[in-house]
């Protein structure tokens, strides 16, 4: 079993990389495989709404903006579930983030039953590391993106510094029972 997991930071020592290497941690625990994929590290522009609106995203399911977009895009569909980790920014996800996972979901959603994430299992991770106070509608937001894209919710996790100790815990027991 194959897992994808995204970052969406640009701080390599920080909060969300603490949850991409207990994600790694728990993939590992059960033998299996996962790569890592840190969105900021890639050249993916936001949606340009093309055309009017829906440009060759809605009908032949690819986005027209040539960046780095095309090739994480086909490379999703190898994997059997995934990870989602940003940190929280005024309530939502990154803003490398939220430019990969909107052209996906234009992308995919527009699929219906034929998402390549149709029916794979999701854990979305909001990692915030101030307040804490963004993390319920960073989550709503990621819950809405998978149900969009067809797959399956297998949980949403937020963490803060303050409950870091167990929540990070909580990340490698998660993960260990979505790829079991």
């Amino acid at each position: 079993m194959r897992t994808l997991i995204f970052t969406a930071s640009p701080n390599k020592d920080g909060l969300t990389a603490s949850c991409a290497k207990a994600a790694n941690e728990g993939v590992e625990s059960t033998g299996n495989t996962a790569d890592i994929i840190c969105l900021n590290d890639l050249d993916v522009g936001k949606c340009q709404a093309c055309d009017n609106g829906w440009g060759t995203c809605n009908k032949v399911h690819e986005c027209q903006v040539i960046d780095d977009f095309q090739k994480l895009h086909q490379q999703v569909k190898d994997y059997d579930n995934y990870v989602i980790i940003t940190p929280v920014y005024y309530g939502q996800m990154s803003e490398s983030a939220k430019a990969f996972f909107d052209r996906l979901r234009r992308c995919e959603a527009t699929r219906g039953n034929d998402s390549i994430l149709k029916g794979k299992s999701v854990i979305a991770v909001a990692a915030a590391g101030g307040s804490g106070n963004g993390i319920d509608t960073c989550l709503f937001t990621m819950e809405r993106l998978i149900s969009h894209l067809q797959a399956i919710r297998f949980d949403l996790v937020g963490i803060t510094q303050k409950n870091r100790s167990y929540k990070i815990n909580t990340i490698v027991d998660a993960v260990a029972a979505m790829t079991v």
